[in-house]
């Protein structure tokens, strides 16, 4: 967004260069999933092999690809004196740092008019709300591989997770990277290219799945990972991927995402909120902590939801994990002859150990799934915290800062 925002002339010199509200994409936080490309209407939003960006002479500033975005990356601006070009943006690896509007050392910032100073704070710091990784997380590997060198991973295995009698297909995908580093955390994104052409002849964008298996692979120490695919009617990358056989090859770019990450700290709690194949996350999580084998002084908990326990993806798995390392509250809103129960149900059923879990400097809040279910689990939590005396704001944007309050739907 190119927003001119007009202030006083310098006395001493030429009047002051308007400063500019521009619309820039984070580079480390974009999973390029192109959802903001292709939500643009003015074709403002474009990519290469390596970046998204927006070009600022077409940007209208109409925000119609804020609220899609998963991650928060293309809500970002800074205050400029001329705006970054398209080639500058599609060179970086992250943000640059904030610089200021150039104006006479005489003529302070006050002398603007009262919406350039408060654009001008928020280009110095302010912004409250932005996603963060938690401190004591793995510093992730972004953008390793990219649309001009995927990586050719081989398919190990494709094993269906839900009920043949299950009105959703979900599929555990295995992926062989061979000797290809593929270094990936838990909470990343991989970006799957499917073979073919577009309606407009062009090849498909990647299609992003997060990855369901912990950083040293699905099996240990085997460089491989999975991921949790849904077959979509009509989808062109998870029709692909669930008829993938033994041995076919995959492309795959990334790894994405720097801030749905892992804390690597043993007093953190973990409260993990998910509908579906929001799961294939938490598998990670889960088998991470397996692995690690330490002591925890609590249990992740998982409160997991869908239609019917012969969808619910992983069920099996899951009640075989120690109620010691992973406390399971499943919700299902489609069994014959029960109430209707959704994940924010069951965080009110169990509004005594929410409050607690939110009131601990040590607890870390993730929430996955289908967007529409992000309302709902927020309505929940501010509910919960509000009973016992907390501003449920405050505390959202505090655990934010802190990198313990993490959502990323779709």
């Amino acid at each position: 967004m190119t927003a001119k925002l007009t202030g006083p002339p310098n006395p001493k010199t030429n009047p002051m260069p308007a400063p500019i509200k521009q619309h820039l994409i984070d580079p480390e936080l974009c999973i390029r999933c192109y959802t903001c490309e292709s939500m643009c209407t003015v074709d403002a939003i474009s990519h290469d092999h390596l970046n998204v960006v927006v070009d600022a002479e077409k940007c209208n500033a109409c925000m119609d690809c804020i609220a899609p975005c998963p991650t928060g990356s293309i809500d970002h601006w800074r205050i400029v004196d001329a705006a970054y070009s398209l080639g500058e943006q599609l060179s970086w690896s992250e943000l640059p740092k904030p610089r200021a509007p150039v104006h006479d050392e005489d003529a302070p910032i006050e002398a603007h008019d009262a919406e350039v100073e408060k654009l001008l704070a928020e280009a110095h710091g302010g912004g409250g709300g932005r996603a963060r990784a938690p401190r004591s997380a793995t510093k992730p590997s972004i953008n390793v591989y990219t649309l001009a060198k995927p990586a050719r991973a081989s398919v190990q295995g494709n094993y269906r997770l839900t009920h043949e009698t299950a009105d959703n297909d979900v599929r555990h995908v295995i992926l062989d990277l061979g000797a290809q580093p593929f270094p990936v955390l838990e909470g990343q994104s991989v970006g799957v290219i499917a073979p073919g052409l577009d309606s407009k002849g062009k090849p498909h964008l990647p299609r992003l799945y997060s990855v369901s298996s912990p950083r040293d692979g699905e099996r240990p120490n085997f460089n491989n990972l999975s991921l949790t695919v849904k077959r979509e009617p009509g989808g062109i990358a998870s029709n692909f991927l669930c008829d993938l056989k033994k041995g076919d090859k995959v492309d795959l770019v990334g790894p994405f995402g720097a801030t749905f990450l892992m804390p690597n700290d043993p007093k953190a709690k973990l409260l993990m909120i998910c509908t579906g194949t929001g799961s294939a996350p938490f598998r990670g999580f889960t088998m991470r902590r397996q692995r690690e084998g330490a002591d925890y002084p609590a249990p992740m908990t998982l409160v997991f939801g869908a239609r019917r326990p012969e969808e619910l993806p992983y069920f099996g798995p899951l009640a075989k994990v120690p109620d010691e390392v992973l406390v399971k509250w499943f919700a299902f809103s489609r069994v014959a002859g029960q109430p209707r129960r959704y994940v924010q149900d069951r965080l009110r059923e169990r509004e005594e150990t929410v409050s607690a879990l939110l009131a601990d400097p040590d607890a870390h809040v993730y929430v996955c799934g289908l967007r529409a279910m992000e309302s709902g689990v927020e309505e929940a939590l501010s509910n919960i915290a509000e009973s016992t005396g907390l501003s449920w704001t405050a505390l959202r944007d505090a655990m934010r800062e802190e990198g313990r309050y993490h959502i990323e739907t779709y």
